[in-house]
């Protein structure tokens, strides 16, 4: 019966025909232009804005809007579909490994890592992985619904959560129309780690124990964002050395929204261990505390 069961599972994760036959194109994938891109995020940075400036206009500042169990329920949907997601793009990477090897010689790939890091050049988006990627890049969007709950919890909104999240919904977005190289570990490990973080949410909102571990789900993103700068300075090596790697140019632009979500970050993570914070400042005096402001959802 496992073994019946694990074969359904692949078959409908990694080997159905819409899988297999996914193509990312502008009148094939909703959602697939620049212009709902940009609308979108602009769409997300007003609403989430419009309704900060009313409920600050209308409730007392020490008053919030109870969301019920909305919140943990939307914690637990999150947290089945980045698993989904997770052995989705996992098998789906493995099915293509497998049929697209022999054609791996004239990119000079060696091994299945090489290939995870760095795509052949002329690669296109369609296939078992950017089906999930493209499943990836729609959850972007049911991620920014936790900005509106934390304006409605809490009466608070992070420019840097707009900006995060924004920049998440772009990079995956770049993901599928460059076809670029790295995705496959990126979305692997973030799925993962959301996988785990919204269980752990959903886990804890109901009132449930939690882990006996401080600041759990701040340390899961820490392995998240290590993961990535990994990842990163791997594609720069496979790149330098293969002579080149699908969808670079967009590589270097989500570097750069990498980068600027790691400095967000680490401001973060050193506020919240003020002795590290401290070392930092007393070690470094161009750096005073009033330099780095940041708050991440």
């Amino acid at each position: 019966m496992s073994t019946a069961l694990i074969s359904s599972l692949t078959y409908y994760l990694s080997e159905h025909p819409y899988i297999v036959g996914f193509r990312w194109g502008h009148s094939q994938s909703w959602g697939s232009t620049w212009s709902f891109l940009i609308t979108s995020i602009f769409l997300y940075i007003a609403v989430s804005s419009s309704l900060h400036i009313l409920l600050s206009a209308f409730l007392r500042r020490d008053r919030s809007v109870s969301l019920g169990h909305i919140p943990d329920i939307h914690s637990l949907l999150m947290s089945i579909l980045s698993a989904t997601i997770f052995a989705g793009i996992l098998l789906s990477a493995a099915a293509e490994i497998r049929d697209t090897r022999w054609f791996w010689r004239r990119s000079k790939t060696a091994t299945p890592l090489q290939w995870l890091l760095c795509f052949p050049l002329g690669t296109r988006a369609s296939g078992r992985v950017f089906f999930w990627s493209y499943a990836f890049y729609l959850s972007r969007f049911l991620h920014m619904l936790r900005t509106i709950f934390a304006v409605f919890r809490r009466r608070r909104l992070a420019v840097s959560q707009l900006f995060c999240n924004s920049a998440m919904a772009f990079t995956s977005f770049l993901w599928l129309e460059f076809s670029q190289s790295y995705q496959v570990l990126a979305i692997l490990s973030t799925t993962l780690v959301y996988s785990v973080v919204y269980g752990y949410r959903f886990w804890t909102g109901f009132g449930l124990p939690g882990s006996v571990f401080p600041s759990f789900v701040v340390n899961c993103q820490l392995v998240l964002v290590v993961c990535n700068l990994v990842s990163h300075a791997g594609v720069l090596t496979m790149h330098l050395i293969k002579g080149g790697c699908n969808g670079i140019g967009a590589w270097g632009l989500n570097s750069v929204l990498n980068g600027a979500i790691l400095l967000l970050f680490l401001n973060f993570y050193m506020r919240m261990h003020p002795p590290m914070r401290r070392r930092i400042v007393n070690t470094s005096p161009e750096l005073e505390p009033a330099d780095v402001v940041m708050q991440k959802n």
